[in-house]
């Protein structure tokens, strides 16, 4: 039997459950004969299901109360509520052993997106869940984020055609709210510019967009809604370089340590969750000071001014060439 028994909970999203992973590597190299569990939605179970750190994954599907007495079974000597809502909270509470809570800095994103007054922090998200579990004495190390994928994942032929071109670049197209992705416009204009292959990838609610940039734009494959959470990763890892929002894919492409070209729209880097220790000629664009901007700490579903001037603004010609200075395309690399 383990000497300790941990329990991590983060029930989403894509990006935050990544985010995560530094912790549940330090954790089991602080405590090698420890068995970590993680708690996560069923629909993001795969993003921990192959961590090796990880012990066993349970999953929130239609009952929390049957979750409740799954976890109730175990019988965990430390909680660590990664979330902190009202789920995690019952868990916590219902567990009654000793809990370690990330704080998420409610109040001063708050005011940051109200007032446009900054008091948060300057540390990343990650730091800051370390920060949580200092009691446990847990080192930080430099390796930045995991993603593992299955041995057996293959990439659909259509896919793998133009993955195994001398290069392409991988451009993530979706997030979860629309003020956070390139309006489709000038993501075809973007595309257009890019030198290299251009492969799409997001989710179905991305695809209908991504046919119309590949009709519009000859050198885009359009991969959304096409391929598993494992599938884009392998694309990620393949890619020269990867355009990105703010988003889950942008941290997957962190942990494979790509060079990221992350475009930002209604979110600020500021929050503490752009790309943690990614290639090293990773850069952010962004439109600084305007005035509306940060507008929210998530998104809506369309610009609440109605100009979405923190993506229309954004200079993409700009972009599109430091994408093909990072691919070596019109200039060498260590020129950037």
């Amino acid at each position: 039997m383990a000497k300790y028994k941990y329990l991590v909970i983060r029930f989403s999203s894509i990006g935050d459950i990544v985010l995560t992973s530094p912790v549940l590597r330090m954790l089991k190299k602080r405590r090698p004969d420890a068995h970590i569990h993680f708690v996560t939605k069923k629909k993001y179970a795969p993003l921990v299901a192959h961590n090796p750190y990880v012990h066993k994954v349970h999953v929130l599907d239609d009952s929390f109360p049957a979750l409740i007495r799954e976890l109730r079974a175990e019988s965990f000597d430390y909680v660590l509520d990664l979330h902190r809502n009202l789920r995690s909270f019952v868990v916590k509470n219902v567990l009654g052993e000793k809990s370690f809570t990330f704080n998420k800095l409610n109040w001063s994103k708050w005011l940051l997106v109200n007032f446009k007054i900054n008091i948060l922090p300057p540390i990343h998200i990650v730091d800051r869940y370390l920060e949580t579990l200092r009691e446990l004495r847990v080192k930080k190390d430099a390796k930045g984020l995991d993603f593992f994928i299955p041995k057996d994942v293959v990439l659909p032929s259509s896919v793998e055609k133009v993955a195994v071109k001398d290069g392409f670049v991988a451009l993530a197209a979706g997030a979860q709210h629309a003020t956070k992705k390139i309006p489709m416009l000038r993501m075809a204009e973007l595309c257009g510019m890019i030198a290299l292959p251009v492969v799409l990838v997001g989710g179905e609610e991305e695809h209908e967009q991504g046919n119309e940039i590949a009709r519009i734009c000859p050198n885009v494959h359009n991969a959304c809604g096409t391929l598993n959470i494992y599938q884009s990763a392998i694309v990620i890892e393949r890619a020269k370089v990867v355009v990105a929002h703010d988003t889950g894919l942008m941290h997957i492409a962190a942990a494979f340590k790509k060079d990221i070209v992350s475009v930002w729209g209604n979110t600020v880097p500021e929050f503490g969750m752009y790309p943690y220790l990614p290639g090293e000629k990773s850069k952010i664009f962004e439109v600084k000071d305007l005035r509306c901007r940060p507008c929210s700490k998530i998104g809506f579903d369309e610009c609440p001014k109605g100009h979405f001037r923190c993506m229309n603004d954004i200079d993409y010609k700009q972009v599109a060439d430091y994408v093909n200075k990072l691919a070596a395309i019109g200039g060498k690399e260590d020129k950037v």
